[in-house]
C-alpha cells in the first residue's frame, strides 16, 4: 500500500551523501512504483546515476523527468542537482576500500552460525540507518516536551507494545508520570483526558495502524503535544504528529517479519529519546533512578540459607 506522498524538504540541509541510502531504504516502500524505480536506481548504482541527466535517468528508469525530481524532494534535496552531488560523494564512500556488505537472506538451512553472523549485520546495518536518518531537531522538541510533561501517555500494538511498555518503565524510574496503552479502548479513553502540556507517543512502523493513529488523533484534538514515531514518515499517523521520529528497518524475508527489524530501530529511538530527557531532568532524574536502584538491590542479592 503506499500513500500521497509529501515532499519533506522544508528549507534544512539536505541530507549527507553517507545518509541517503539509509533515506531511500526507508522511504522506498511508501513510494509509488515508478518512485520507486527512480530510488532503487540511484542507490544500487550511485556512480552511474551521478553522470546522468534527469532526462538520463528518467529514461533509465521509464519514468518522467517530473518523477525524478519529485524522488529527489522526497529524499530531502530541494533538486535533481543537489541528488546528483550527493551520488557522486556516496559513490566515492562506496569505493573507498570499504568490504562489500554481507548478504542477510536466511535460508532455511542455513547453519546457526550463519543465522547470527546475518542477523548481527542486520541489526547493525537498522541501527546505522536509523541513526543516519534521524531529524536531531524534532527529537529535541519531543525531548524538550516530555521532559517538563504533566503526564505521557504511549501507544502501540504488537511488537511496538513491547517498545512503548520499555519507554514507560525507563521514564518511570526517573519520576514522570508515563503510561503504556496497549489496549485501543483504554487508549482512546486516557487520551480524551490529555490536555495541553502533557505529551502523546505513538509507535507504529507501518504508520498506518488504526488501533495507534485514533487515540493519537484524540489527543492531537485535546492539545497535547504528540509524537509519531514510525518507519513510514509520509503515512497516516504523521498527520496529527507535532514531531515525527523516523526509524529504519532491515529488509523483511519470510524468516523475519518487519515486527522483529523494526524493533531494533524503534528500540534506539526510545534510547535517545529517554537519555535526552534524563539529561534535561538530571537533578531530579539521578537520585529518582538511584532510589528505584536501592528499592531493588534485594532482589539481585544472594539469598540468605
Amino acid at each position: 500500500m503506499t500513500y500521497p506522498v509529501k515532499e519533506i524538504f522544508n528549507g534544512e540541509a539536505p541530507p549527507a551523501p553517507a545518509a541517503l541510502a539509509a533515506k531511500v531504504r526507508t522511504l522506498s516502500p511508501s513510494m509509488t512504483r515508478s518512485m520507486q524505480r527512480v530510488a532503487e536506481a540511484v542507490a544500487d548504482d550511485p556512480a552511474g546515476c551521478a553522470a546522468l541527466t534527469v532526462t538520463g535517468l528518467a529514461e533509465l528508469t521509464g519514468t518522467s523527468e517530473a518523477t525524478v525530481v519529485r524522488t529527489a524532494r522526497l529524499l530531502g534535496y530541494p533538486g535533481y542537482r543537489d541528488l546528483r552531488l550527493a551520488l557522486a560523494g556516496l559513490a566515492a564512500h562506496q569505493q573507498s576500500g570499504r568490504a562489500p556488505a554481507l548478504t542477510t537472506d536466511i535460508a532455511v538451512d542455513d547453519p546457526i552460525g550463519d543465522v547470527v553472523a546475518k542477523l548481527a549485520y542486520d541489526e547493525q546495518q537498522t541501527l546505522a540507518d536509523t541513526a543516519a536518518g534521524l531529524d536531531t531537531v524534532q527529537l529535541g522538541a519531543a525531548v524538550a516536551a516530555a521532559s517538563t510533561a504533566r503526564r505521557i501517555d504511549i501507544y502501540g500494538v504488537g511488537a511496538s507494545s513491547l517498545v512503548g511498555m520499555d519507554l514507560a518503565q525507563k521514564l518511570l524510574r526517573i519520576g514522570l508520570i508515563a503510561h503504556a496503552h496497549t489496549d485501543p479502548h483504554l487508549a482512546v479513553t486516557n487520551a480524551v483526558q490529555l490536555r495541553s502540556g502533557d505529551v502523546a507517543i505513538a509507535i507504529t512502523h507501518s504508520g498506518s495502524t488504526g488501533d495507534v493513529i485514533e487515540p493519537l488523533r484524540v489527543a492531537f484534538d485535546r492539545g497535547a503535544t504528540t509524537v509519531a514515531i514510525t518507519g513510514r514518515p509520509d503515512g497516516p499517523v504523521t498527520q496529527y504528529a507535532d514531531h515525527v521520529l523516523t526509524t529504519s528497518t532491515a529488509r523483511e524475508s519470510e524468516l523475519r517479519p518487519a515486527a522483529m527489524s523494526s524493533r531494533t530501530s524503534q528500540l534506539l529511538v526510545v534510547d535517545c529519546l529517554f537519555i535526552g530527557v534524563a539529561q534535561r531532568t538530571y537533578e531530579s532524574a539521578a537520585p529518582a533512578l538511584a532510589a528505584s536502584y536501592e528499592a531493588l538491590a534485594h532482589r539481585h542479592s544472594p539469598r540468605s540459607r
